[in-house]
């Protein structure tokens, strides 16, 4: 029986600080500690999120290999925060994947989550350790809505449907210092090398020995009978793909082995005003320059409460169409995704069986059902069959 069922580690920093506040706030239940590099920077936000005062603190550095090791061998899961991942991830990854602990993280760098399947998915299959990426806006409520449309095509249809269209009808938020942090990592590392570039492109980068059919070009504006709308490149849409490809692929491609899939961004406005606005959208790089917030920055407390989501999907057979909204009620990269992250953790704890669950997996194809109950209870989502 471990020490501790959850280790929050990076709970200084912006994201690691609002996990930490949700699980003192509503899960008291729950044995759990935060844990980072300096034990001042814990206690102060510790007490400045009103957690007990008892609430244990653990001291590791990211490239400590040895001290990581030993502070997981303490927990059941762990939730990692500490982006970029790339640059801090790695050590803490395999500490668990060779100690057989869960963890959960926030990653939405596909070339290094591509390295880390190859790497450590062998040793997290025979330890038991249960690795899953991507517990955030990156990508649950993809992931999971696109598992939730083919339950419903399934249905009504009695069989999956070939493909599915992610539409962003509104989205509410900003990102952090954090997140900008890693998309320049990303950049970096692809202008450096060519094969990341190449990977970054790949729809089925995350599906070793697996590679799919053609993939409908999301990065065209156009406008779409589906929602009768304009649209426009959906900036998280490089990672969200690969993580449902790879859902299908680890779940033995219940949407079927031609399954297509995209993303995009629905624009407001009629005929010219939205393709205007479409292409403008387009040309947009949010990641473009170094006028970004710093690490351990982000919206504010109004912003997060205020912020919210909206997303479509619609999954299309010859002459039929069904469609699930998956939508939010908190600023989708914090207020959501930190509500997003301890509720993965949890149902780790909880409602996922270790015994041959061992791996490098996502969400949807580890705990889609019983993770979407627990976001609908907890988390402020919704599912909705349209």
């Amino acid at each position: 029986m471990a020490e501790f069922d959850i280790i929050v580690y990076g709970a200084t920093g912006f994201t690691g600080r609002l996990v930490a506040e949700y699980l003192a706030a509503h899960y008291s239940d729950v044995k759990w500690a935060m844990a980072g590099r300096s034990l001042t920077k814990l206690q102060q936000v510790r007490d400045e999120i009103g957690a007990p005062a008892a609430t244990p603190l653990l001291t590791a550095n990211a490239d400590d290999p040895a001290a990581l090791k030993a502070m997981v061998a303490r927990a059941t899961v762990v939730i990692s925060t500490v982006g970029p991942y790339q640059l801090y991830g790695e050590a803490l990854l395999a500490a668990c994947a060779e100690t057989g602990t869960a963890y959960v993280d926030l990653c939405g760098e596909p070339a290094w989550m591509a390295q880390m399947i190859r790497k450590y998915e062998a040793t997290a299959k025979a330890n038991g350790a249960r690795i899953v990426f991507s517990c955030g806006f990156d990508s649950i409520p993809f992931d999971l809505g696109v598992w939730a449309v083919e339950e419903e095509a399934r249905k009504r249809f009695g069989k999956p449907a070939p493909r599915v269209k992610g539409r962003v009808r509104a989205m509410k938020g900003t990102f952090s210092g954090g997140t900008f942090a890693s998309g320049k990592a990303s950049m970096a590392a692809a202008a450096k090398d060519p094969s990341i570039l190449k990977l970054m492109i790949d729809p089925f980068a995350l599906t070793p020995g697996f590679d799919g059919p053609h993939q409908p070009n999301g990065m065209v504006p156009h406008h779409d009978e589906a929602v009768d709308a304009w649209v426009a490149p959906f900036m998280m849409a490089v990672i969200n793909t690969k993580n449902v490809h790879r859902t299908n692929f680890l779940a033995g491609q219940p949407y079927g082995a031609e399954f297509q899939y995209d993303e995009m961004l629905v624009v407001p406005g009629l005929g010219e005003i939205g393709k205007a606005a479409a292409e403008a959208i387009a040309k947009f790089n949010p990641m473009a320059g170094d006028k970004g917030p710093a690490p351990g920055e982000g919206p504010s407390k109004e912003e997060r409460e205020t912020g919210h989501y909206d997303i479509a999907f619609i999954a299309e057979m010859p002459g039929e169409r069904v469609t699930v909204s998956v939508k939010g009620d908190k600023d989708p990269g914090y207020g959501s995704t930190c509500k997003m992250i301890t509720e993965s953790a949890l149902c780790l704890l909880r409602d996922v069986p270790t015994e041959g669950k061992g791996g490098i997996w996502t969400p949807g194809a580890l705990m889609a059902e019983p993770l979407k109950k627990r976001l609908e209870a907890n988390a402020g989502l919704t599912f909705t069959v349209e």
